[in-house]
């Protein structure tokens, strides 16, 4: 496994690990690469759409010659006050910064003489910047915005909802550590729950569509191949990075139909992986023997990869819904076909998947089994609907031409 790049280099070139690449965590950096291709994919669809004439532009006034105003002053005022108070910390406690970014980038620990500077820095920045371009009257003028002309600002609301709805829904499925250091807990780099990122990056990105008048059901259609990229892209960071998000214990022999395949694709026991503590599950984990690096752990006992299994499957309901996207006439369809999916697929995935289980009259679910049985559902009913819905106003066209 490669817990940060430098295990990757390493495997590639042949470099030492635990160097200063190290600082680049591979789950974090894959997570970083799934909402680039979020972004990308629902671009080229919102996009598409566009000129299909499903959507048309909004109209924005800009303003030009203007002073720079407070709130945006002030906002890269913060910026800077990030940048600059977190950069000179982590400098400085690099050895700290190297092993565990996260507990410095979301915690108190701060370099204050430098946050300021770059708060001023930053804030006398975009001042600077308004004044150079002052006119003695500024001009305002309307202009067109298309709906995948804000995708940026769409990126931002998704990363921002799908990371803490994963974290607090992770926090539901560990109540019990969360009570015994709650800090610890919020500010820990792991322990992300992707329905919970799913269901509150979605409810972001919905609320930014309906604030906007972006018409919701093709902007669905559009967003449901993207989810399914970004999140086929941060499986791959789950398997490499070996983050505890593993199958249960697999002893069985390799199957004749998988002999051609590398043996990890069956069973695995994540040496290296960025959990790094004997304290995991299924089993416990042991050191690699003759390791002498910073990560030497690895399973006492193989289980299933099944972060890879999800990547294979991503990429079969990918191709599934890029195929749908165009036959498919009836607006939301695609979208609520992309949830019977996924909710198929996590299920399925489930049953050999390490996990907190519950009581549900009488059955014992996880978290996750449970969501994928209301998104079925919502998608059975969903689907029912936007046919109707479309039929309907088929018919209705179809009258008025009569």
């Amino acid at each position: 496994m490669y817990p940060d790049l430098s295990y990757l280099f390493h495997a590639l070139i042949g470099t030492e690990p635990d160097n200063w690449l190290s600082v680049f965590k591979t789950f974090g950096f894959f997570l970083a690469l799934a909402f680039l291709a979020s972004a990308v994919t629902y671009y080229v669809e919102l996009r598409r759409k566009a000129r299909a004439g499903v959507f048309q532009p909004a109209k924005v006034s800009v303003t030009e010659g203007a002073p720079a105003s407070m709130t945006d002053i002030g906002m890269n005022a913060l910026v800077g006050l990030i940048i600059g108070g977190k950069g000179l910390y982590a400098v400085q406690h690099f050895a700290e910064f190297r092993v565990d970014p996260a507990s410095i980038i979301l915690s108190g620990k701060m370099h204050w003489p430098a946050a300021l500077g770059g708060a001023l820095f930053f804030g006398g920045l975009v001042w600077w910047e308004a004044w150079r371009k002052r006119k003695p009257k500024p001009e305002t003028r309307m202009v067109e915005v298309w709906p995948h002309d804000r995708i940026s600002e769409m990126t931002v609301w998704a990363a921002v909802g799908g990371i803490v709805g994963a974290k607090v829904f992770d926090l539901f499925d560990n109540w019990d550590s969360f009570l015994q250091d709650p800090l610890g807990s919020l500010l820990s780099g792991g322990g992300l729950a992707f329905y919970g990122g799913l269901v509150l990056g979605f409810i972001a990105v919905v609320s930014f569509i309906v604030r906007h008048k972006i018409p919701f059901l093709p902007a669905a259609d559009a967003v449901a191949p993207a989810l399914t990229a970004g999140y086929g892209v941060g499986r791959i960071g789950c398997q490499m990075s070996g983050d505890g998000d593993w199958g249960i214990v697999n002893q069985a022999p390799k199957p004749d139909w998988m002999s051609a395949l590398p043996d990890w694709m069956w069973s695995t026991t994540y040496p290296h992986n960025v959990l790094n503590t004997p304290h995991t599950d299924p089993v416990s984990s042991v050191p690699i023997d003759g390791c002498t690096w910073e990560y030497c752990m690895q399973l006492s006992m193989p289980v299933y990869p099944t972060p890879f299994y999800e990547v294979v499957m991503m990429l079969l309901i990918f191709g599934i819904l890029w195929v749908l996207r165009k036959p498919l006439k009836a607006p939301g369809l695609l979208f609520f076909i992309y949830l019977a999916l996924i909710a198929v697929e996590r299920f399925l995935i489930e049953k050999i998947r390490v996990n907190v289980h519950h009581d549900v009259f009488g059955m014992r679910m996880s978290q996750a089994e449970i969501i994928s049985v209301g998104l079925l559902l919502v998608s059975v009913i969903g689907s029912i609907y936007v046919v109707r819905r479309y039929k309907s106003g088929k018919a209705g066209e179809t009258a008025a031409e009569g």
